[in-house]
This record gives structure tokens, sequence and C-alpha cells, in this order.
């Protein structure tokens, strides 16, 4: 049976499921916990297809640079890129929280704390060179088997230089791979259809379990974050894409569908697959959207950073710590290692709070209680930031490299890009 009227767009039926979660929760909260496994299974099926889909994406985009010295440059102006633009996030994120000090005045005996341990411990197990040595993986089955982004990643780039240096010999391989790519991208299709019902689990979980009156008490600094990561992407993300050329409110109508599901799962992991598709039919050459976009899922987090920065001063303020400018200036140091060992890891804005905390010792990580109630309603507005920086980033990399055209018809869930 067709679908009537406005809700055959699939952004129309994902809000209405966002719509119906809240209200199940709020209405009925014994009901709506129940629902986490709707969320669950939707976000399991989203995992078992990015892994193939990054592999396939990046190492077909090496493959069709067909140039190493271009994968060099592409690479070193997306790192470069990345560590300007996430600096400014964590930069914006401590003067606003200076300015508006939304953690004076709190009664710490009145907040609602929540156990953190498991935070803590892998926080204090988090190190640069152990990340650094994780980027390897000893077996390229593993980080298929494991999801683990960062190396797929890895093992794509490899993948990849491998089909340049063999030349004429890799096509037949190439051409498999192209092959497999649209079956995969047919499969990404498939479960993008039940992305309505993994927001209604997941926001009736999330009201259901946390409730409104979580939001009371720390209201002031979820509206400060949500107020900081609009003027992020409002200003500075529109600065940068009016300074490369391009409309970033265009590149917000593309990316709408995507943006939704986001704001419905609170994570940027399941946009990614179609993400990749968009970018290409907004104009930016498959090589370019295979290499930056996923690298930028790592290596990009301007939400994150944001909240990182926001967080530490808040609670000193809570905890009544006066931090002078150098001791933020250095917490900004730690942050900007902090917030990369991180990548790919679950959980990783609690995980490198705790680790940031462990690290520059002003605040006590227990400190970290206090936020547990109310980050699933900040991570929305997280993960909706890291995914426009992460859509501008690719398209100024390819304005940069000559490799951004007019936009295409608009991009259906499978790879509509071009290939030469």
């Amino acid at each position: 049976m067709p679908l009537p009227g406005v809700l055959r767009h699939p952004a129309a039926r994902v809000l209405l499921a966002i719509a119906a979660g809240a209200t199940l929760g709020a209405v009925a909260p014994a009901a709506a916990a129940p629902c986490k496994v709707l969320a669950d299974l939707f976000l399991n099926a989203v995992k078992l297809v990015t892994a193939p889909v990054i592999f396939l994406t990046v190492a077909l985009g090496i493959a069709a640079m067909r140039d190493l010295g271009q994968l060099g440059r592409v690479g070193l102006k997306a790192l470069v890129y990345f560590e300007v633009v996430s600096t400014v996030a964590l930069a914006i994120g401590l003067v606003v929280v200076n300015v508006t000090r939304p953690g004076d005045g709190l009664d710490l005996s009145a907040l609602a704390k929540a156990d953190v341990s498991r935070f803590v411990q892998q926080g204090g197990a988090l190190s640069w060179s152990e990340f650094v040595t994780h980027l390897v993986p000893a077996s390229a089955v593993e980080a298929f088997a494991r999801g683990d982004m960062l190396q797929v990643v890895v093992v794509a780039l490899l993948a990849g230089i491998a089909l340049v240096t063999a030349g004429g010999d890799a096509e037949p391989i190439v051409v498999a791979m192209e092959r497999l790519a649209k079956v995969v991208y047919a499969a990404v299709a498939i479960v993008m259809r039940f992305a309505p019902l993994g927001a209604f689990g997941a926001m009736a979980y999330t009201v259901g379990t946390f409730g409104l009156r979580a939001l009371l008490p720390l209201g002031r600094l979820m509206l400060d974050v949500y107020l900081t990561m609009a003027l992020f992407v409002g200003v500075v993300l529109w600065g940068i894409a009016r300074w490369s050329g391009f409309s970033l409110w265009a590149l917000l109508r593309t990316i709408r569908d995507e943006l939704l599901l986001v704001l419905a799962t609170s994570s940027s992991e399941p946009a990614l697959p179609r993400m990749l598709a968009k970018l290409e039919a907004f104009g930016c050459h498959r090589s370019i959207v295979g290499l930056v976009l996923p690298a930028g899922y790592s290596f990009n987090l301007d939400g994150t950073a944001i909240y990182l920065s926001m967080a530490v001063v808040f609670l000193a303020q809570v905890y009544g710590v006066d931090l002078s400018i150098g001791a933020q200036l250095g917490v900004l140091g730690v942050l900007m290692v902090t917030s990369k060992g991180a990548a790919g890891v679950t959980g990783s804005g609690f995980i490198v709070l705790a680790s940031t905390l462990a690290a520059v010792k002003v605040v006590p990580v227990e400190g970290l209680a206090i936020l547990l109630g109310v980050d699933r309603f900040m991570s929305e507005a997280r993960a909706i930031t890291n995914l426009c920086g992460n859509a501008v980033a690719t398209v100024v990399v390819a304005r940069a490299e000559g490799k951004f055209s007019a936009p295409q018809a608009p991009a259906d869930g499978r790879s509509g890009g071009r290939a030469d």
C-alpha cells in the first residue's frame, strides 16, 4: 500500500517517529524503556553495512586518483583543516562557558548523579601512544569484525595504495569492487528503510528513561551548549563556506534527511553511508569524499570539541575551582590531544572527558556523574555539529583540489557520483 502524501518523504517519516517516541516516553515511561531494542537493532544493522561501505569508498576513491602524490596532498590539506577548525571549536567553547558561567551557584547536593566508573576506567587507559598503536590492526578481519572505523580506514588506505601501485593489473579488481559497491549500497538502502523505527525506539527510550526532569537542574548548561553549537555552525562554518565559495545552506538542505536521522539516533554514524552519496551528488569528486569524510569522522569532531571544553570549565565552576587563563589554555592543549585519542571509541565523548580530567587534575573525575543524566540530550547537538563540520570539510577540500562541480540530481542513498 503506497504511503499517503507527505509520509512518502524519508524526513517526514523520521520526524513523525521522533514525535511519537517522545510522546510515548513522556506519557508511558515504563512502556517506552523496552523500545531501546528497536534503536539497538537499527544501529547494529547500520554498523553491519558501514565497514564495507567505508572500505570500498576509500579504496575506490584512492584508486580513482591514480596519483599517490595527490593522495598525500589531499590528506595533508584535510588534516590541517581538521586541526585548525577543531581548535577553533575548542576555543569557542572555552570563551562561551567563561562568559555565561552556567556552573555558578549550582547546589552539588541537589544534582542527580550516576555511576561513571566504566568511563573513568576507559578514560584512564586512554593515551596517545595506545591510539597510534591501535591505528594498525593485527588482522584486517579483526578490524571488520569489531567494526572499528579507524582501523577499517587504515586497511582501505593500504588497499587503495596497492591498487594504484599495481596499475593495469589491478583493473579487474577495481571493476569487481565497483560492482560489489553497488550491492553494498543496495543493502544500505534496505537498512535505511527502517530508520523511522530506530528513531522511534531511541527517542522513546531516552525520554522514558531519563525523563524531562533530569534536564531542569542542568538546563542552563544544555542551553549554552546548544546555542554555542548553533553559533559555530551559523557563523564559523558559514564563514568557511563563504570563503571557499559555496552555500552552507544549500549543503544543509542536501543533507537534511541525514541531519534528522542524527537528531533521532544521537549518533552521526548511521548517516555516514548516505552522506558519502549525498556529498558526491552535491558536486564533490568521489576520490575526495572517500578519503576526507571517513577521516573526518575520526579527526574532525567539532561538536564534541565544543562540548568537551565547556564541560571541563562547567565542572570547575560547579566545584568552585578558579581556572586561570593559563590553566584553561593547558586544558585546551590536553583536549587537542585527547580528543583525537578516542576516535572510533563508543561513548568517546565521556571517555575523552574522563581522560582530560585525569590529565589536568583540577576537577574531580567523579564530576562526570553530574553530567551523565543529561549527556544523552546533548549528544544530539554534538552529533549534528560533527556531521555539519565534516560535510563542510569535504566540500572545502574538494574545491581546494579543483575536484568540485555543479551539484547533480539528489542522491537516493546509492552511489551516484563520478568515478572519472
